[in-house]
């Protein structure tokens, strides 16, 4: 579980963080990620936003 893992992290340093959790996929890895960041989100496989203290699946591209 990563809580804003990239919050406080300069662009180059968040992106590097961010590829060591998509190399856990190849492990078959889950992973539970909480960030405000768009962008990083749109790069998961399922997203799920909170909304009123109820969790709503959404897609990752914010269709």
């Amino acid at each position: 579980m990563a809580d804003e893992p990239t919050g406080n992290l300069d662009p180059e340093t968040a992106d590097r963080v961010f590829d060591s959790f998509l190399d856990l996929k190849i492990l078959n890895t889950s992973l539970i990620m909480v960030t405000h960041n768009q962008e990083l989100a749109k790069r998961m496989d399922k997203v799920y936003e909170l909304n009123f203290g109820k969790l709503i699946p959404s897609s990752p591209d914010n269709k």
